[in-house]
C-alpha cells in the first residue's frame, strides 16, 4: 500500500459513495449510474485501494444475530501519561472492545464495548480495570441507536462463548 496522500476526482467521489451505501454494488451498476464502462469503474477501484482510500469492504450485521445485547462507551483515566501504543496493546487483548481511541477532555480514552449481557459486561470492565495504569473508567450504556443504518450499530464479528460457570 502507498503512504502518499490520495487524490481523486469527482467520480471517484461517485464510486466511493456507492460501495459505502453497498459494497455489493456491481462495478457495471456504478458505471451506469456514473457514466462509466465497468472495466473503468473497476480501474478506479483497484487504484483507490492501492492508495488506501478504500481500505476493505465489510459486511454490517445486527449485534444481537451475533451474541451481541449490551453495550456501552467506557471512558478510560490512566496514572500519569500512558502512551497510545500501551493502550492499543491492553485493548486488543479484548475481543469485546470494537472500538478504542485517544481522546481530549478529562479522559484517556474511549472504548466503544459489546458484551452478551450486562453480567459479560462487568466482567470485561473488571479485566479492563484490572491493567495496572488505569485509575478509574466511567461507563456509559447504549439504550438505542438513533442512527440504526451507522457503523456504530453494526457488529463486525460474533460475542465469545460464554465461560462454563464452575460453582
Amino acid at each position: 500500500m502507498n503512504s502518499r496522500p490520495a487524490s481523486f476526482d469527482e467520480l471517484d467521489r461517485k464510486i466511493i459513495t456507492a460501495l459505502m451505501t453497498n459494497s455489493r454494488t456491481s462495478f457495471a451498476e456504478i458505471g451506469t449510474a456514473i457514466g462509466l464502462s465497468a472495466t473503468a469503474v473497476k480501474r478506479r477501484v483497484d487504484r483507490l485501494r492501492e492508495t488506501g482510500v478504500i481500505t476493505g469492504f465489510t459486511a454490517t450485521v445486527q449485534p444481537s444475530a451475533l451474541g451481541w445485547r449490551t453495550e456501552a462507551y467506557v471512558e478510560v483515566y490512566c496514572e500519569g501519561a500512558a502512551p497510545p501504543r500501551r493502550l492499543a496493546e491492553v485493548v486488543r487483548h479484548h475481543p469485546e472492545i470494537t472500538a478504542a481511541m485517544t481522546v481530549t477532555g478529562g479522559a484517556d480514552a474511549l472504548l466503544h464495548v459489546r458484551a452478551r449481557d450486562v453480567e459479560h459486561f462487568e466482567e470485561v470492565l473488571e479485566r479492563i480495570r484490572a491493567e495496572p495504569f488505569i485509575r478509574k473508567t466511567i461507563s456509559v450504556m447504549v439504550l438505542s441507536h438513533l442512527i440504526p443504518e451507522s457503523p456504530e450499530a453494526g457488529a463486525s464479528h460474533p460475542a465469545p462463548q460464554a465461560a462454563p460457570d464452575v460453582r
